[in-house]
């Protein structure tokens, strides 16, 4: 398991796509994999660097860790933040047009539907948001 701990902030999102884009390389992960967590890191880092610590800034920690058999790859993102769990929101609807549709949820929907997996929990004053990828 290898971890960051960086500011959330919007501009700190290139420094953690690249930091698990080395290990997913290590790994040869599909393109297509590296890219559907490249979003997901996109999403939820963004999410945590524009609302958790708001209108502060705080730190999270991003942890990446593989499975073998099926090989996978688990991404935990941490934050000290407001209470949120991303997952208890509805899914949007998507066969409502783009601009009929309330704004927000379409980042999570997307990576619901990519991931293998997704998980909240609020545990000791953490947010912590698992994702798996398999590989």
């Amino acid at each position: 398991m290898k971890e960051l701990t960086i500011e959330a902030a919007v501009e700190n999102i290139e420094v953690v796509t690249d930091f698990v884009s080395a290990e997913l390389e290590q790994m040869d992960c599909p393109i297509k994999a590296q890219t559907q967590i490249a979003i997901a890191i996109d999403e939820l880092f963004g999410n945590i660097a524009k609302y958790a610590y708001s209108p502060e800034v705080g730190r999270a920690t991003v942890r990446i860790d593989f499975e073998e058999n099926p090989l996978a790859v688990i991404l935990t993102f941490i934050d000290n933040g407001k209470p949120f769990n991303p997952l208890e929101h509805a899914d949007p609807d998507t066969h409502i047009a783009a601009q009929d549709r309330p704004q927000g949820g379409l980042g999570i929907f997307l990576v619901k539907k990519t991931m293998d997996m997704v998980e909240y929990e609020y545990q000791n004053g953490q947010n912590i948001l698992r994702l798996k990828k398999n590989l």
